[in-house]
């Protein structure tokens, strides 16, 4: 006899991200390190969104404790990885990250440099030099920005247009470009930016211990996908192709590797959950969340009809499919919000949640402007729905 092939419910899907995401009640994480592990890592592209998706995550919020893990303690570790994206991630799972994705990113990264930097006569030998030379500047300095260390290495203030004949053409300098190589290759780490934790503009320090490239990949993208099945699952082989990077091939050998097991959806596809997760998930009390912009939760997969109605993707996503902050409720995207430049945050729902969620998003709402106070965030991409409640249309 064939044994039936476990369903699970797009409700169910619902609740494993409350749960497995600290966003039901009850789930909320102490520490940095426990937050950026149960997500595999936070979107880090855009800065505040580090401290935002934490904030919604931890029972205690605050700046001081994200920065603790990432420039005291250094036990999350911001790298630039999956889908040529910055994550910050577990240190422990750094290594991992960089045997499975962000190794062949790097490579990319010195190919693409070297190539650029010889429009203006630059070959490997005189790349070479400059690197050792801005890694000796950097490590006299302990902490630098990119203008301090071109004081000390002039070749790193050498210009080369970007895009030339394009309307978006700029003038890039080779210390942006070495030092984007260095940080890729795990050999420098960001420091703390200069002004607040909104801020973009990094310091440079290096780091501890580079990561080594001894690790099989195969072996790597097959722990990263147990990894993920167990935050994510069920999800799809094209939901972990979009999140890594990967081609299909090398998702769907990494799952076989991982040992998922095949799921039915509602959509009356196939899911894959990690080999002991299959156990179903209850449904968590009523919850409600505002998430950030690039929060780890919708950007984590490519199918997300379960949790969002695509007729609301046009006002929550920018043209390159970066969504914009949101509105949850118990593992529902029902809506936007946006913080207006007196400091008041404003939303908007798009979806009828009855009388209780309505309360409790005020209440939310009223509690991300009393922690954000003074700061004001306006996010890296933005959306339709945001601009126009930042602009006080709400």
């Amino acid at each position: 006899m064939i044994a039936r092939r476990r369903a699970v419910t797009d409700a169910e899907r619902r609740a494993r991200l409350g749960v497995r995401h600290l966003l039901a009640p009850g789930t909320r994480a102490d520490r940095i390190e426990d937050v950026a592990d149960a997500l595999v890592g936070l979107h880090a592209t855009d800065p505040a969104t580090v401290y935002l998706s934490a904030a919604a995550r931890l029972a205690e919020p605050s700046v001081a404790e994200v920065e603790r893990g990432l420039y005291d303690d250094l036990t999350v570790t911001r790298m630039l990885c999956m889908r040529r994206t910055m994550f910050v991630v577990p240190t422990p799972l750094a290594p991992l990250v960089h045997a499975s994705t962000a190794r062949a990113v790097a490579a990319r990264e010195r190919a693409g440099s070297l190539a650029f930097l010889a429009q203006i006569g630059w070959d490997e030998r005189r790349y070479a030099a400059a690197e050792r030379a801005a890694l000796a500047a950097l490590a006299a300095r302990g902490v630098a920005g990119a203008a301090e260390l071109a004081l000390d290495v002039p070749e790193l203030r050498e210009k080369v247009l970007a895009s030339p004949g394009k309307s978006y053409a700029s003038w890039q300098t080779a210390g942006s470009r070495i030092l984007r190589v260095l940080a890729a290759e795990g050999r420098i780490r960001r420091a703390r930016p200069r002004g607040s934790w909104t801020s973009s503009q990094f310091r440079w320090t290096t780091a501890p211990e580079p990561p080594a490239d001894g690790a099989d990949p195969v072996a790597a993208k097959a722990a990263l996908a147990r990894r993920y099945l167990y935050a994510f699952g069920p999800v799809t082989v094209e939901d972990l192709k979009w999140w890594t990077g990967w081609t299909l091939t090398d998702a769907r050998k990494a799952l076989a590797a991982a040992g998922a097991r095949d799921v039915d959806l509602d959509d009356g596809g196939t899911g894959c959950l990690a080999p002991d997760d299959e156990a179903p998930v209850p449904a968590a009390e009523p919850w409600v969340a505002l998430l950030p912009g690039l929060d780890p939760t919708p950007m984590g997969r490519r199918h997300r009809d379960f949790y969002l109605d695509p007729a609301h993707v046009p006002a929550l996503f920018d043209r390159n499919g970066n969504i914009g902050p949101t509105v949850w409720a118990d593992g529902r995207i029902v809506g936007a919000w946006a913080q207006r430049a007196d400091g008041e945050v404003t939303y908007r729902l798009l979806t009828d949640v009855g009388a209780e969620a309505r309360e409790a998003v005020a209440v939310r709402a009223g509690e991300l402007a009393a922690w954000l106070g003074p700061t004001r965030v306006t996010p890296a991409y933005r959306t339709p729905l945001e601009r126009e409640l930042a602009g006080g249309k709400g």
